[in-house]
């Protein structure tokens, strides 16, 4: 009878080389998780500019109107001709938790918006801030009572950290 050969190869992984798997998921994870988590705190706090900024040219019509600015939306025709809303409030999004409107008539209105809601813990409670000066140009600072976690980088280029 002939005697039969089994080639008895390698069956799986070394405990070894799994080892070393696990060890670059680590080293990827504890680079890429911290990256993730500066991008989404960026990208929070430049759309919740984004939605402020989007007001301005509702407060400019209203102020041109001589109209008080107010916030919330117009849809009643019985309101008072002299309060325009400029259609926003804090349900409309879901990263502001306060809004305010510190205007009046004045020439020198102000917009602010404070993060909350669904922002990360590093953006909430950061507050970006429209003011417009008596020559009609647009100024955007983020202040408040910044929360523990907050780095510089978060705030976008055209509306720096007070």
């Amino acid at each position: 009878m002939q005697e039969i050969k089994m080639n008895h190869g390698q069956k799986g992984f070394t405990l070894i080389e799994l080892m070393i798997v696990v060890a670059i998921i680590g080293i990827l994870a504890a680079v890429a998780i911290p990256q993730y988590q500066d991008y989404t705190a960026r990208s929070q706090v430049a759309r919740v500019v984004g939605e402020v900024s989007a007001l301005k040219a509702a407060v400019e019509t209203t102020m041109q109107r001589g109209a008080t600015i107010i916030k919330g939306y117009t849809d009643d025709l019985t309101k008072d001709p002299d309060e325009i809303a400029i259609g926003f409030d804090e349900t409309a999004s879901d990263l502001i938790d306060t809004f305010t409107i510190n205007s009046g008539t004045t020439a020198t209105p102000e917009v602010v918006a404070k993060l909350g809601g669904n922002a990360s813990a590093a953006v909430k409670g950061a507050e970006v801030k429209l003011v417009r000066d008596a020559n009609g140009r647009w100024s955007c600072t983020i202040g408040g009572t910044l929360p523990t976690g907050w780095k510089d980088s978060y705030a976008p280029s055209g509306c720096p950290k007070s």
